[in-house]
């Protein structure tokens, strides 16, 4: 009976014991500054089992999506859950990750909130990082999965700069896990949950999967895309949400070659339809329906300029294929092992004030004759972001000389051959601050005496008056050889997608130039672009494709 008794008081002793919980919380600082307004770390920590968490999530007031770590002891195996957004709910494990955690025990000592603490160091991806724990309270536990192991973390410091540090730590009865732990949870693997997680964190709009953009009399259009100039551009329309001050866009194109083994100009575009006649008027009636422009060198250009009662198209990112990449991996060389996609991503938060809360056609072109051309996917993120660089709330469309319909017989943009050049009027009807012109321009005519290979000066002038000057020009072709496995091979040791070229190269991105035009008033401007075109060799001719949008704040 006695043994009974004693027992039983011993098995109740080891339970208060066993499962006595510590909250402790953490606070952030960098530089020897506290972060302001921050949410602090919250851990709930006993011999069974420790919670990461932080305060906002305990009192379900966090937005979404945000993390709840889970330890197990002694196994020391990590479960993640992510909630993704209200109802979805996803988890994975690792038993691994805290066992290969190796660190450097250092004979230092120092008292954080009154218990004795040891010091350990390690490295992490070049950065070095001290942990500061204690084994005063006979529990591990710590604000992360490092150092789970060594005891209760209390401090941990980064590269001498950012520094997270317990502030408070209590004995608590219960927690409120259950509360928020709760109903389904999906299991993924650590893979999948990463992903679901990093995908939950942006808006994800889905333009094109996997499309083909070739030259063929069977490409038709389908309910969802359009197909104009035989299948070299494609259109489908994308409603934009509401896209808050802030946040950041980016548009994103992966490209292969499905047959066309040659570098092409590409143009991820959309079109506005704010005037009586747009582009897509253009697309579906004929590129000579469109406003025409006339700089008197004997050529006509339609739809290149803004009027007052049309748009043209506004591109979003200018990209070039690679010389036949995937579709002509067979080629070898010793010591070449070729990418299989191009990946084609730029931000365009600037063009935000014509996108936001807009239904809009947008459009990807590659110019090219071949009956498999090219496959494309292209995706548009919308990020949360406390970016401060694109204060614009106005986008005003100026000129796109790109014969985006040359396949249906809209000409070359060889207008500089004049000395006018290009030359548009537009009016404002407010006062627009901090103006900039985003300009996109490269230069062709792939020949040994065309612009593709001449450095060129483009001239920006403004109401009469030089603006600004440039050379365009690109000398890092070389780099991306390895996405170009069609790129003919020259007796000097060099291959064409090596060549220096009037900005652009083989397999990437044009980047835009902003150029600051200051503050401009209400009322009618002009702004000119001249570029000393090259003369035409025979059939050769060289020509310049250029784009402009006007950016400001009324």
């Amino acid at each position: 009976m006695h043994t009974r008794i004693l027992l039983s008081f011993f098995t109740f002793l080891f339970c208060l014991t066993y499962s006595q919980t510590y909250e402790i919380q953490y606070i952030s600082s960098y530089n020897g500054k506290v972060q302001a307004e921050q949410t602090p770390t919250l851990v709930w920590a006993n011999e069974k089992e420790n919670f990461i968490l932080n305060n906002k999530i305990r009192e379900q007031k966090s937005d979404y999506p945000f993390e709840i770590t889970k330890v197990e002891k002694p196994s020391n195996t990590i479960i993640s859950y992510a909630f993704l957004k209200p109802g979805e709910l996803i988890s994975t494990s690792d038993a691994e990750s805290v066992g290969k955690q190796t660190f450097e025990l250092i004979n230092e000592t120092k008292k954080i909130l009154g218990y004795n603490c040891k010091k350990a160091v390690t490295k992490i991806n070049s950065n070095t990082i001290e942990v500061w724990y204690t084994n005063d309270l006979k529990i591990k536990g710590g604000p992360s999965a490092l150092g789970q192991n060594l005891g209760l973390v209390l401090e941990i410091e980064r590269n001498k700069n950012s520094l997270v540090t317990a502030n408070s730590i209590k004995k608590v009865k219960k927690t409120d896990i259950e509360n928020i732990l709760k109903g389904t949870i999906n299991t993924t693997d650590l893979l999948g949950y990463r992903d679901q997680l990093w995908k939950s964190r942006f808006t994800t709009l889905k333009v094109f999967e996997n499309e083909t953009i070739n030259f063929s009399d069977e490409s038709k259009s389908t309910e969802t895309i359009k197909k104009f100039g035989n299948g070299t551009i494609i259109l489908k329309k994308i409603k934009f949400p509401n896209i808050a001050p802030g946040e950041t866009i980016f548009v994103e194109l992966k490209q292969q070659s499905n047959g066309d083994a040659y570098d092409r100009t590409g143009t991820v575009f959309f079109i506005p339809q704010d005037k009586s006649q747009s582009f897509f008027d253009g697309l579906e009636k004929g590129a000579k329906t469109l406003p025409v422009y006339d700089n008197g060198n004997g050529k006509q250009y339609y739809g290149v300029v803004s009027t007052e009662n049309y748009d043209p198209s506004i591109e979003m990112m200018r990209f070039f294929t690679a010389f036949g990449i995937q579709k002509f991996n067979h080629i070898q060389l010793k010591g070449k092992d070729w990418q299989t996609t191009s990946p084609y991503r730029q931000d365009i938060t600037e063009l935000k004030p014509s996108l936001s809360e807009k239904e809009l056609w947008i459009g990807a072109f590659i110019g090219n004759y071949d009956k498999g051309g090219h496959k494309v996917s292209l995706e548009i993120t919308i990020h949360k972001s406390d970016q401060t660089v694109n204060n614009n709330n106005k986008v005003i469309p100026l000129f796109n000389t790109l014969n985006i319909m040359e396949m249906a017989g809209q000409d070359y943009s060889t207008m500089f051959s004049n000395d006018k050049g290009l030359f548009v009027e537009f009016t404002l009807k407010k006062d627009l601050n901090n103006a900039q012109l985003r300009y996109i321009t490269t230069g062709h005519g792939g020949w040994e005496n065309g612009d593709e290979f001449i450095p060129k000066a483009n001239s920006i002038f403004l109401d009469g008056k030089v603006a600004f000057s440039f050379i365009p020009w690109r000398t890092d072709c070389g780099s991306y050889r390895l996405y170009n496995p069609a790129s003919g091979n020259f007796p000097d040791g060099l291959s064409s997608s090596d060549l220096s070229r009037s900005n652009w190269c083989p397999g990437t991105v044009t980047n835009p130039n902003f150029i600051p035009l200051g503050n401009l008033k209400a009322g009618k401007h002009t702004i000119q672009v001249k570029i000393p075109q090259g003369a035409s060799e025979g059939t050769s001719f060289s020509s310049w494709n250029v784009s402009g949008v006007l950016l400001g704040s009324e």
